[in-house]
């Protein structure tokens, strides 16, 4: 069965970190971008970073120098490290795997094949 399970996530004061995990059930998760998208109520949903196969990455100007993105292909994870949160932050954030577009980056959540169950971070200021 194909799915990407995150973990992480919560409750944080402003300038504080959070770190989310997701993890791929297929055994070519190498070869995919992977990306993290976040949509507040009442909005639509958002790119936030994505990672391509050989580690490339691209960032939403709103969190470039705040977040990073990583994976961990021996395990078939990846990551969004997330420092110096800001209120604006507070979202449902989603991890999605795009597995047609190897060496692209593609922002738009249209491109985006798999999705992950969600998880809610709320940074109180």
């Amino acid at each position: 069965q194909v799915q990407l399970v995150q973990s992480g996530g919560g409750l944080v004061q402003a300038g504080g970190s959070l770190r989310l995990s997701c993890a791929a059930s297929w055994g070519t998760f190498s070869r995919d971008t992977m990306g993290w998208f976040r949509q507040s109520p009442g909005k639509e949903r958002e790119f936030v970073a994505a990672i391509d196969w050989i580690g490339r990455t691209d960032y939403a100007e709103s969190v470039k120098g705040r977040f990073t993105i990583t994976r961990d292909n021996a395990k078939n994870t990846v990551f969004l490290q997330m420092d110096s949160m800001k209120p604006e932050d507070t979202a449902v954030y989603y991890c999605a795997a795009d597995r047609s577009s190897i060496g692209l980056i593609r922002p738009t959540p249209g491109e985006y094949d798999y999705w992950g169950q969600g998880t809610q971070v709320t940074v109180s200021s």
